[in-house]
């Protein structure tokens, strides 16, 4: 996310995508990308999106429950052959004040993108799905890092079933990282920070439809907050009732 005359432009990233995929498969769905929520992007920065030859270009298969509830099983491909090198030009980073990483990409390109970051003074956010372990370094070019109750019990945390067990993970990840919010479902969320007072926030109560793409969703509205200038509390809390209507059919 980044911000243009005082506004949140549309996302920009880097990313690849393989060759070797269904005719037009990427087109449609960059399509459909653009009219999430039933509006169209004013604008898509693609030219750091490469296409490599003879790579698929890797997909996640998401498996949902009657309940709405899913799991994600990952093929990864193109994703796994980004070149770290393209995170050094200036043009990547023009304008950007928030950047997002997440697993799916090697941790090398990851902790290129944060260094690179860190020295423009860009605020970095882990999504740190699927979990993995992280190296030091890594960890220490984070400001926040974001994991669901599934993702915090992998990185060594007690099990998260509430807000109070969700505050116990946050605190034990926050030996490692800066901030770190710890998302519960339908409880809400803790967020333990360096530069304030340890803090949980209940969860919009809503009837769940799926909770397909819930994760992202508070990712970015926290990301759009935080690039806004908002308070990590307060973009914590925009971005739990955003995931709340993005899961939902309306009130339960």
């Amino acid at each position: 996310a980044d911000l243009e005359r005082g506004q949140v432009r549309e996302p920009s990233g880097v990313a690849q995508r393989g060759e070797r995929r269904p005719a037009d498969r990427d087109a449609v769905e960059l399509q459909d990308a653009q009219v999430r929520g039933g509006r169209r992007f004013r604008q898509r920065d693609d030219r750091f999106v490469a296409t490599l030859p003879d790579v698929g270009s890797g997909i996640s298969v998401a498996i949902q429950d009657a309940g709405g509830d899913y799991a994600a099983t990952i093929v990864s491909g193109a994703n796994l052959r980004i070149d770290p090198a393209v995170l050094a030009g200036d043009a990547v980073w023009a304008g950007v004040r928030v950047l997002v990483l997440q697993n799916e990409i090697p941790e090398v390109v990851n902790l290129a993108a944060a260094m690179a970051a860190r020295r423009r003074g860009v605020r970095v956010i882990l999504n740190a799905a699927p979990a993995r372990t992280l190296s030091d370094v890594l960890c220490q070019h984070v400001d926040v890092l974001v994991v669901n109750a599934v993702e915090a019990a992998m990185m060594g945390t007690v099990p998260v079933s509430d807000l109070p067990s969700a505050m116990g993970a946050a605190q034990s990840l926050a030996t490692r990282f800066r901030h770190v919010i710890v998302t519960a479902g339908a409880k809400g969320l803790a967020l333990c920070a360096s530069d304030s007072n340890p803090m949980s926030i209940p969860a919009t109560s809503v009837k769940v439809v799926s909770s397909h793409g819930a994760g992202d969703c508070f990712t970015g509205t926290l990301a759009a907050g935080l690039a806004r200038g908002l308070g990590l509390a307060e973009a914590c809390r925009a971005a739990s009732g955003a995931a709340a209507a993005h899961v939902s059919a309306g009130p339960a």
